[in-house]
C-alpha cells in the first residue's frame, strides 16, 4: 500500500514538473525573410509577438507597406531591413503602420515620392493608429514629389507613446512639413511622443509658405496638449521657410537640440505651457538665421544658447510678439507669463519685443519675466527693437555689453564682458563672477555624428561649381555638345580660342561650368531659339565666354538661357562672370534669361559682364503671378556689369500675395553702368528695373544714362529697400509705390543725383 502511494506521489510530482517546464518554455522569436510584397503580406498574417519581418536586400519598387500588427512591451513585432541601408524603397513607395509595440528599422526611401499624403504614417486609416511604436534608423533622402507645390508630409505621427529616433531626413523640396505630429483625433492628443537623435539635414529654400521642418499640432487643435518631447536632434541648414519648428499645441518640451545655420526660428506659434530649454543655435553669420519666437501663454524659455544670428523681424534671433485682443484660434494670442531665464545671446543682431504691433496685433506682452540672461554684441550695437509698450515684461538681473543706445532702460547691467570658448564649444564670460548669467556650463550640444543612422553618410546637398575635372575642348564640330553629354557633376568645360557653332539646345541636369581658356576669346554661336536649358539637377556657371545670338532663329521671343518651362523640383544656381553677351536682336523680344513657372533659383549672380544690343529683357523672374507668395529666385546679385542698348528691362522680379513666411527675393544691383535701357516700345513695364514684392533691395553706386526709370512696388513684410549713390542722367528718378501700406514709402533714398 505504501509503495503504491509513493509511486502515485512520484508520478504526480513528475507530471507537475513536466507541466511547469512546458509552461515556462521560452517562446522562440522567428525571422520571416520576405522577397516580394505578396510574401510580406503572407508573413504579416502569421507573425506573433517577438517576431521580425525581414525585407530582403535590394530595391523594392512601388511598395506600399501596410504594417498592422500587435506586439507586446517585452516582445515587439519588428519590420526591418536584412542589412541596414540595403533595402531601398523607391518609386511610389510608402509605409503605414498601426497597432501596438511595433518597430521599423533600417529602411531607405529615395528615388521617388509617396503616392499618398505621407511617406511614413503612424496610422493605417483614419481610425487605426500606432501606439507604443518606434521608427528608428530609417532614411528619407530627397524623396520629393516632382510637383513642387503638391503638398505632403514625410512623416506623420499619430496615436500615443510613439518614438521617432536616429533617423535621417534630408532634401525635402516640395511643399509640406517634413515631420508633423498630428492631434486631429482624441486618440492622438496628450500623446507623449518622443522625437530624438534625428538628423534633419538641409532643406532648401521653398520660396513659399509651407516649408516647416517640424510641426506639432495645428491651430485648430492648439488648445489641446500634446506632451511631445523633441530632444537631441540636429537641424542642419533647415531653410524651408521662416518657421523651422512650429509648435501649435500645448505642454511640449523642446530641449537639447542644435540648429546649425538654419534660416528661420523655433516658433511657439499656438498653444500654451511649452518649455524650450537647452537648445543651441549657431548662425555663423548666415543670412536670416534665427532663434526663438514667443506667442501665447505660460511659455518657458531657459538655458538656451544663441550665437551669430542675423535674422530680423519674425525671423529674429529672439522675438516676443504682440497678440490680437480676443484672438481667434488661428491668429496671434497674447503673450502672458512668459519666463525668459538664463539664456545666452552672443552676437545676435536682432532681439524684438512687441513685434508685429499694428492695428490688429495690439495686445502687448503681460506678466512676463526676463532674468539672468547674458547679452553680448559687437562694437556696441544695440540688438533691441521695441514696437509697443513692454511694461508687461519685467527685466531683472540681466547683464549686457554697453550699447550706443537702448530701448530697454531697466533690469540690465551694462558692462564690458570678455568671452572664452569652453570645451563644449560655447562662449562664456571669462570673469567667473559673470558665470551666473546665461547658460549653464553643463550644457553639451548634441554632436552631429550622434544623430541619424551611423551607417548612412551625411553629404553636402549641392555640388559646388568647379569641384570636378577640367575638360579642355577645341573649336571643332559638336565638341561643345559632346563635352556636355560626357561631363560629370562639378566639371569645368574649358573652351580654347575660336568659334563654337552649336545646333542643339544644351540641356543641363548637372552642375557644369563653361570657362574660356583666354577671356572672351571663345565665341559661342547657335542656330536654335535657346542655347542653354537648366533642368532638374542642373546649375550653370559661365566664365569669360562670348555668347552671340546673330545666328539664332529669326523669331520673336527667343531666350538665350532658360529653365525648364514648368515645374522644376530642384533648386538651381546660375553664375556668369567676365563674359560678353551680344546681338540678341535678330527679332523683337529676344531675352537673355527666362525662368519658367515653379522654377526656383537660390542664387543668380552676374559680375563684370557686358550686354550689348538686346531687344528683350535681361532677367525675367516674373512667372509666379498667382499671388500666393511664390517667387522665382532668392538672391539676384548684379555687380560691376555694363548694359548698353537693351530695349527691355534689366530685371523684372515678381513676388505677389500677402504671405509673410519667406525671406526673399533679395535684389542687389551695385556698381553697374546702364546706357539706353528699358526704352523699347514693347517694354510694357516702362522701367529698366521692376521689383514687385521684393523683401530686400539694394540699388547702389550705379550710372543710369538715357534709360527708363527704376520702379519698386512694396507689398508686405516690411521690405528693406535702399537706393543710394546712383546717378540718373537722362533717366527719371526712381518710383516707389506702397501697394498695401498707407502713407509714404519706406525705401531709403540717399545721395542720388538726377540730371
Amino acid at each position: 500500500m505504501l509503495n503504491r502511494t509513493l509511486t502515485s506521489f512520484v508520478s504526480l510530482v513528475t507530471c507537475s514538473v513536466l507541466s511547469l517546464i512546458v509552461l515556462v518554455k521560452p517562446v522562440v522569436a522567428k525571422d520571416w525573410v520576405v522577397k516580394t510584397p505578396d510574401a510580406f503580406k503572407s508573413a504579416l498574417k502569421q507573425v506573433e509577438a517577438g517576431d521580425s519581418i525581414v525585407l530582403a536586400n535590394g530595391t523594392w519598387n512601388n511598395f506600399e507597406i501596410k504594417f498592422k500588427a500587435k506586439g507586446t512591451k517585452d516582445a515587439p513585432i519588428t519590420l526591418r531591413a536584412e542589412t541596414n541601408g540595403q533595402v531601398i524603397l523607391q518609386g511610389q513607395s510608402n509605409l503605414r503602420m498601426s497597432g501596438e509595440y511595433l518597430v521599423v528599422k533600417g529602411l531607405v526611401f529615395k528615388n521617388g515620392y509617396t503616392p499618398t499624403s505621407e511617406v511614413i504614417s503612424f496610422r493605417t486609416s483614419k481610425t487605426d493608429f500606432a501606439y507604443h511604436s518606434r521608427v528608428t534608423e530609417v532614411v528619407i533622402d530627397n524623396y520629393s514629389n516632382p510637383d513642387k507645390f503638391e503638398s505632403d508630409y514625410w512623416v506623420g505621427i499619430y496615436g500615443q507613446q510613439n518614438r521617432f529616433d536616429h533617423n535621417y531626413l534630408v532634401g525635402k523640396r516640395n511643399k509640406g512639413v517634413t515631420l508633423a505630429v498630428r492631434l486631429n483625433s482624441a486618440q492622438s492628443q496628450e500623446n507623449h511622443h518622443r522625437i530624438d537623435h534625428n538628423y534633419f539635414g538641409p532643406r532648401p529654400v521653398l520660396g513659399s509658405n509651407g516649408g516647416e521642418t517640424l510641426r506639432i499640432g495645428t491651430s485648430h487643435h492648439s488648445l489641446s496638449s500634446s506632451f511631445t518631447v523633441v530632444e537631441d536632434n540636429y537641424f542642419d541648414r533647415c531653410n524651408g521657410e521662416v518657421e523651422i519648428i512650429s509648435v501649435k499645441s500645448g505642454n511640449n518640451v523642446i530641449r537639447n537640440n542644435v540648429f546649425n545655420e538654419s534660416r528661420g526660428t523655433l516658433t511657439l506659434r499656438h498653444g500654451n505651457g511649452n518649455r524650450v530649454e537647452g537648445n543651441v543655435f549657431f548662425g555663423n553669420g548666415v543670412d536670416h538665421t534665427g532663434g526663438i519666437r514667443i506667442i501665447n501663454r505660460d511659455q518657458v524659455v531657459q538655458n538656451n544658447y544663441l550665437e551669430g544670428l542675423t535674422g530680423y523681424r519674425f525671423g529674429s534671433g529672439f522675438t516676443v510678439m504682440n497678440g490680437v485682443p480676443d484672438s481667434p484660434i488661428n491668429r496671434y494670442h497674447q503673450v502672458v507669463n512668459a519666463q525668459i531665464k538664463h539664456n545666452s545671446f552672443i552676437n545676435v543682431e536682432h532681439i524684438q519685443f512687441a513685434a508685429g504691433s499694428d492695428a490688429e496685433r495690439s495686445a502687448t506682452p503681460q506678466n512676463s519675466v526676463m532674468t539672468g540672461n547674458l547679452l553680448v554684441t559687437k562694437n556696441g550695437l544695440n540688438p533691441f527693437s521695441v514696437f509697443d509698450d513692454i511694461s508687461g515684461i519685467s527685466f531683472s538681473d540681466n547683464v549686457m555689453t554697453p550699447t550706443h543706445q537702448t530701448d530697454v532702460a531697466h533690469g540690465i547691467d551694462y558692462q564690458t564682458i570678455d568671452l572664452k570658448r569652453a570645451s563644449n564649444g560655447l562662449l562664456y564670460p571669462a570673469d567667473k563672477a559673470l558665470l551666473k548669467f546665461g547658460v549653464s556650463k553643463n550644457l553639451h550640444p548634441i554632436e552631429i555624428q550622434k544623430t541619424g543612422p551611423t551607417w548612412y553618410a551625411k553629404v553636402e546637398p549641392d555640388v559646388a561649381f568647379d569641384s570636378g575635372k577640367v575638360v579642355f575642348i577645341s573649336a571643332t564640330e559638336s565638341s561643345l555638345e559632346n563635352a556636355v553629354a560626357q561631363a560629370k557633376d562639378g566639371d569645368v568645360i574649358e573652351l580654347g580660342d575660336g568659334v563654337y557653332n552649336v545646333n542643339k539646345i544644351l540641356k543641363l541636369n548637372k552642375t557644369l561650368s563653361f570657362r574660356a581658356k583666354n577671356r572672351q576669346q571663345a565665341k559661342v554661336l547657335f542656330d536654335r531659339s535657346t542655347l542653354f536649358e537648366i533642368a532638374n539637377g542642373g546649375s550653370l556657371k559661365i566664365d569669360g565666354l562670348v555668347l552671340d545670338g546673330k545666328d539664332s532663329s529669326d523669331s520673336a521671343g527667343n531666350v538665350l538661357i532658360r529653365t525648364s518651362k514648368w515645374g522644376m523640383i530642384t533648386t538651381y544656381r546660375f553664375e556668369m562672370i567676365n563674359s560678353l553677351v551680344q546681338n540678341l536682336d535678330v527679332n523683337h523680344s529676344y531675352h537673355f534669361f527666362d525662368s519658367g513657372s515653379r522654377a526656383f533659383a537660390f542664387a543668380i549672380d552676374f559680375h563684370n559682364n557686358q550686354f550689348k544690343a538686346i531687344t528683350g529683357d535681361i532677367l525675367r523672374l516674373n512667372k509666379e503671378t498667382d499671388d500666393l507668395g511664390i517667387y522665382n529666385a532668392e538672391y539676384i546679385r548684379l555687380t560691376g556689369n555694363h548694359f548698353e542698348h537693351v530695349k527691355g528691362a534689366l530685371a523684372d522680379v515678381y513676388r505677389g500675395g500677402t504671405d509673410e513666411s519667406t525671406f526673399g527675393p533679395h535684389f542687389i544691383f551695385e556698381n553697374n553702368q546702364v546706357r539706353d535701357a528699358g526704352l523699347g516700345k514693347r517694354n510694357k513695364l516702362k522701367a529698366s528695373i521692376r521689383l514687385h514684392g521684393n523683401q530686400v533691395a539694394n540699388i547702389s553706386h550705379n550710372l543710369f544714362k538715357d534709360s527708363a526709370k527704376v520702379m519698386l512696388e512694396h507689398t508686405v513684410g516690411e521690405p528693406q529697400s535702399l537706393i543710394r549713390g546712383n546717378e540718373f542722367n537722362g533717366t527719371p528718378k526712381p518710383e516707389i509705390v506702397e501697394l498695401r501700406v498707407a502713407g509714404p514709402h519706406t525705401a531709403k533714398l540717399m545721395n542720388n543725383r538726377v540730371l
